[in-house]
């Protein structure tokens, strides 16, 4: 027999074997070749082993591919877990800079306007100052012609 047969073409072999056999009238039995039978039964043992062991490998091939995808999809999950939490992070890390750039560039703002009002009032105490010598010192300059001219 060849033996890349598997266990099912054996099996068909001999319910073929059975169905050409010769029936014994009055009892509903068949005659079959005795050897013919125990030649499947024995190239069944030869190939159940090997039938076997690639069943066992393809079931334990099966599981190995089951847990690397699952493993992967656990790290798939993962980092798509850490990528939101970190876009979540940065977008509030964004959102506080703005915040806080807006609050710099308000006060800048702000303090801008006090030191424009405050350098406003300075400069026009200072003219105001000199314009108050000014008028005294002119008042003097007409006073002392007034003397000169009255003597």
């Amino acid at each position: 027999m060849n033996s890349e047969m598997d266990i099912m073409e054996i099996v068909d072999m001999m319910e073929e074997a059975i169905d050409k056999a010769s029936s014994v009238p009055l009892t509903g039995k068949v005659m079959v070749d005795k050897d013919e039978l125990l030649d499947y039964l024995q190239e069944i043992r030869l190939v159940y082993p090997d039938e076997l062991k690639e069943a066992k490998w393809v079931k334990e091939e099966r599981q190995r591919i089951l847990s690397e995808a699952e493993s992967r999809a656990e790290t798939i999950q993962k980092n798509a877990e850490e990528t939101q939490m970190q876009l979540i992070d940065e977008h509030e890390i964004t959102k506080r800079a703005y915040e806080t750039a807006n609050e710099l560039v308000n006060e800048a703002q702000k303090k801008s306007m006090e030191i424009k009002t405050d350098t406003d009032q300075y400069v026009d105490d200072i003219l105001s100052d000199a314009e108050h010598r000014l008028d005294l010192l002119l008042r003097k300059i007409r006073e002392d012609r007034g003397y000169f001219n009255n003597n």
